[in-house]
């Protein structure tokens, strides 16, 4: 297994904004909003080139056929377009294909369930699934589709953070831990990421590799981050509003001191189609 870690300093989780101060559920947002906030993160230049990584890993150019599942905004379809490859967005929301289909007029959407993929067997030479994972509740029915969909020796490329693993320096670890796993109760699969490989293996992929792309955020702007993740805590029941005003009294002492630290890690997983 490799490792890759990229020190950032900016606090753009995916699906966060700092303006907001509200950390983006998938699951629970309107889809505009939804929208902006994924188009903040997927600018930033770490979330860049790890797009960018994924590419690489799919061999992404002239002529090559790759499904981007779970294509939302259409951003990597773009990316992918300008390179040269064949790439066809899938997603089971109307309105972010919608949306794709206006922001890339010339690319190629599909509506359908992941586990469900509207093309033949062994028609497409990658097959790509970034920040989708954790949507689902049993991701083993999209990588089975994978391997379905895959021509042998194609590559599927999984994307995806640990909602249990966000790490955040404070004064009280167990209260921490407490907001950190509150937040990631409201995914609908938050460990999803740490079994990108599992998963593959099981689908009948080879040549599983995993890499882990870590942000850290050190700044002032980390605290919308960090807000997001204290009021969803206390929004669930699981802290009391005076246990999370107390928390982020405590990352803005450490923000004003220049002592905040938090991470997040990405995993990213590949494997290969025999």
């Amino acid at each position: 297994m490799s490792t890759h870690t990229t020190e950032s300093g900016h606090t753009a989780e995916p699906g966060h904004t700092e303006e907001s101060g509200h950390t983006a559920d998938p699951e629970r947002d309107p889809v505009p909003q939804l929208v902006a906030l994924l188009d903040a993160h997927d600018a930033l230049p770490a979330a860049r080139r790890l797009r960018a990584r994924t590419y690489e890993l799919l061999d992404a150019g002239p002529g090559r056929r790759i499904v981007d599942a779970g294509c939302g905004a259409g951003r990597a379809v773009g990316e992918l377009g300008e390179r040269g490859a064949r790439a066809v967005g899938v997603d089971i929301d109307p309105d972010m294909l919608r949306i794709a289909r206006e922001r890339h007029p010339q690319a190629e959407f599909r509506a359908a369930d992941l586990a469900e993929l509207p093309f033949g067997d062994a028609t497409s030479d990658g097959y790509r699934a970034d920040k989708v994972l954790h949507t689902l509740p049993d991701p083993s029915r999209a990588l089975a589709e994978a391997r379905r969909v895959l021509v042998p020796g194609g590559r599927a490329v999984l994307v995806g953070q640990d909602w249990d693993t966000f790490v955040v320096d404070a004064a009280d670890p167990a209260l921490t831990r407490t907001i950190v796993q509150a937040r990631a109760d409201l995914v609908t699969n938050p460990r999803a990421a740490r079994a990108h490989r599992a998963l593959l293996l099981d689908a009948g992929f080879t040549d599983v590799t995993v890499e882990v792309h870590t942000s850290v955020f050190t700044d002032h702007g980390a605290l919308a981050l960090l807000g997001g993740f204290a009021a969803a805590a206390a929004r669930t029941g699981a802290i009391t509003a005076e246990e999370s005003a107390a928390w982020m009294e405590d990352q803005r002492q450490r923000a004003a001191a220049d002592r905040l630290f938090a991470a997040v890690p990405m995993f990213l997983a590949a494997g290969i189609r025999p």
